[in-house]
């Protein structure tokens, strides 16, 4: 189905997708950009109800995503260059907006647009090994997947400008020190730790977990007030859901729920 991506059949609840050009450390060409734009926003959750959780992860032990794939971009003129990063734009959007959560399992260098990618993710679990920059400036270029934005308020201002404009990386221990990063453990571990991480919100009731992370993402920018009016909106919504009552019941009972999204 894709030329340039893996996309495992769901397992308890968790489907694997995982960047497959590792000759060139998954770059992301225009075909890249296509597919995971269409993974991401054409997702079918009518068709796919059983998927809970996403792990997002690069194949190869060099990079999860060395950023745009210079080597495409060469000789490109500038109306096929914004064309492409047109499709960019739109992959890394749909990533952010994916209803359900979103792990990063970063098993190596994430640089530039692999950088801006698991910044799109809601958490991240990074190899010993991992690396993160943001070294467009160094090429005369910035950011322009979202880093200026997503960045800071991961890390704050100063530390996000001191990576976009000296262009150099920091290890997968100073980014979590840095709160970019949830986890860092062995690289053979790095998709074994975000699966386990994925299986404990895969327990939790799939509506509640869905509408917190739109709570979440869409009231973060917004003032606390406007944020509390959004949260009681999706709060209703998990309320309302058979899935409440059953998570209720369980826990009268004292047994497991058995959570069917609806």
């Amino acid at each position: 189905m894709y030329e340039t991506l893996l996309v495992d059949s769901s397992q308890d609840h968790i489907q694997v997708v995982t960047l497959n050009r590792p000759q060139v450390l998954n770059a992301i060409s225009t075909t890249m950009g296509r597919e995971l734009r269409a993974f991401f926003r054409d997702f079918d959750h009518a068709q796919e109800p059983d998927v809970r959780v996403v792990i997002l992860t690069g194949a190869g032990e060099r990079a999860f995503c060395a950023g745009a794939d210079l080597k495409e971009r060469q000789g490109m003129d500038e109306a096929v260059w914004k064309r492409q990063h047109i499709i960019f734009e739109e992959a890394f959007e749909a990533l952010w907006r994916f209803p359900v959560p979103v792990i990063a399992a970063v098993n190596g260098l994430a640089y530039g647009g692999g950088c801006e990618m698991v910044l799109c993710c809601d958490m991240i679990v990074a190899a010993e090994e991992a690396a993160f920059a943001q070294p467009e400036a160094k090429r005369g270029i910035m950011p322009g997947g979202g880093g200026t934005q997503r960045l800071p308020r991961r890390i704050g201002i100063a530390r996000a400008k001191e990576l976009i404009f000296t262009g150099e990386p920091i290890d997968a221990r100073r980014a979590m020190e840095w709160g970019l990063v949830n986890r860092v453990v062995p690289r053979a571990s790095v998709v074994d730790e975000a699966r386990a991480l994925a299986q404990s919100i895969a327990a939790s009731g799939p509506i509640a977990v869905r509408q917190a992370k739109r709570a979440i993402d869409r009231g973060y920018d917004l003032s606390l007030e406007t944020g509390l009016v959004l949260e009681i909106e999706a709060y209703h919504t998990a309320v309302a859901s058979e899935d409440r009552r059953e998570g209720i019941n369980a826990f009268n009972e004292k047994r497991p729920p058995q959570f069917k999204n609806r």
